[in-house]
């Protein structure tokens, strides 16, 4: 049985307040104590964490790590299949490399959970997952059951790969009309499964292009839908209310100019990277306040940095939100809890409390600051970062 005790340490448990001087217990990868005083039994290994701060495993909903690769070269280069606009037949852990060099990187900054997948070249991209850091060689190790979504597009990308080719569309409108199209086709395709098991006949043959839809359209998965400018997320809403689908508007990077919107219909976003160059039209109104104003709206904000190994900067973009006006408590959700309850996974990640899985991270300072350093990462319990 494997005991780890972390002690003295100022608690950020994000959901139960702060603990100064608060101690950790956990046993076979589970917290099974926390609070403040708490005595530490025989047989425990012990980190002593006087002046140290201590928060749950950081969590970025919206990556393409082990998909990317590093160095981002044409052999790792695995994010986006172009052989046509609907991919939904894709799925992105068969791309995922877990021995991708980034990934220690990543796990240096704090970070003990991504989500990541397909890329947004594609109108439906094939599905994305949650996966937890911790040193494999087989994806499937690292996959955490349940957390799949379905990628989706618009805007710009989809756009770009299609203009003036024969297999896809070349418009914003004609984006909309083939991720609308391909919904319809897999409704009359359920249709037909229902009917012929209601009248005894045979079910009509797999569909690999529709049947990873049928999840989506039940509400079993969530559609993770790309969408910078303003148009496009209301885009991107109305299709998702018109198919009854559960979502979450990726990038969101003029949400600012809907906050209101957005709130009212309880979206969720997962927003970034704030330090995007204006590299394209739909992100020359990209602001750092965007994550802050979506959060006084009342929108459920998860930060994200959209990459690789740059996902060890993931706190410090987030301290750059509270530079421009995010609520603190809001900036450290934005990277722990809400992430979690984004992906369904707030059972058992997200922040400090009993019974949660011990991902943790220990900082010498404020995790917000860039002059702080992750000084241990901890996956299930187990130490897979320490600094030297």
């Amino acid at each position: 049985m494997s005991k780890l005790a972390i002690r003295n340490g100022h608690l950020l448990t994000i959901t139960k307040g702060e603990i100064p001087g608060g101690t950790i217990l956990i046993e076979d990868g589970k917290i099974v104590a926390i609070g403040s005083n708490l005595p530490v039994p025989e047989g425990y290994c012990c980190i002593d964490a006087a002046g140290m701060t201590v928060t749950p495993g950081l969590i970025d909903a919206h990556s393409h790590l082990g998909l990317m690769g590093d160095p981002s070269i044409w052999a790792t280069s695995e994010t986006n299949e172009k052989s046509g606009p609907v991919q939904s037949r894709l799925r992105g852990i068969e791309s995922f490399n877990p021995r991708d060099p980034a990934i220690p990187v990543v796990r240096s900054g704090g970070v003990t959970a991504v989500y990541t997948g397909p890329g947004s070249s594609n109108i439906i991209g094939g599905t994305g997952f949650a996966c937890k850091l911790r040193p494999a060689v087989d994806a499937f190790a690292m996959l955490i059951p349940g957390s799949e979504g379905m990628k989706m597009a618009l805007g710009e990308n989809p756009k770009r790969n299609y203009e003036g080719k024969e297999k896809g569309p070349g418009t914003r409108m004609g984006s909309a009309a083939t991720l609308r199209a391909a919904l319809i086709k897999t409704q009359n395709y359920m249709s037909s499964i229902h009917e012929a098991i209601e009248q005894g006949k045979s079910i009509p043959g797999r569909d690999l292009d529709l049947e990873p839809l049928i999840p989506v359209l039940e509400g079993k998965m969530k559609a993770r839908i790309h969408a910078h400018r303003a148009d496009d997320i209301l885009t991107a809403i109305r299709i998702s209310e018109e198919f009854r689908l559960k979502y979450v508007i990726e990038h969101c990077t003029e949400g600012y100019l809907i906050a209101d919107i957005l709130a009212e219909k309880k979206v969720e976003a997962t927003v970034g990277p704030l330090l995007m160059e204006h590299s394209k039209h739909e992100l020359w109104e990209v602001s750092l306040q965007n994550p802050g104003i979506l959060a006084k709206a009342g929108v459920k904000v998860s930060i994200q940095v959209d990459s690789a190994a740059d996902t060890q900067y993931l706190r410090m973009e987030t301290g750059i939100a509270v530079r421009e006006g995010m609520d603190r408590q809001e900036a450290l959700k934005a990277i722990t809890i809400n992430p979690a309850e984004i992906l369904g996974l707030d059972k058992q990640q997200g922040s400090l409390e009993v019974g949660k899985d011990a991902d943790i991270a220990i900082f010498d300072g404020d995790p917000l600051s860039n002059l702080t350093h992750c000084l241990y990462t901890i996956i299930d319990g187990v130490i897979v970062w320490q600094k030297d």
